[in-house]
């Protein structure tokens, strides 16, 4: 979906992700994003961000 949005998809965070999705089982990826200053939401805010 996010692809679809025109988004890149990633299997990775750094410091050029400008946002995470984060589902229950997140884990390093959620210490990557704080180290990484990057803006996690989860699934329902991801949702509501894009109208769906």
């Amino acid at each position: 979906m996010a692809e679809r949005l025109g988004a890149k998809v990633a299997g990775s965070v750094s410091s050029k992700t400008d946002l995470l999705v984060a589902g229950p089982g997140a884990g390093s990826k959620l210490k990557d994003a704080a180290k990484h200053g990057v803006q996690v939401i989860d699934e329902a805010g991801w949702f509501s961000l894009v109208g769906g």
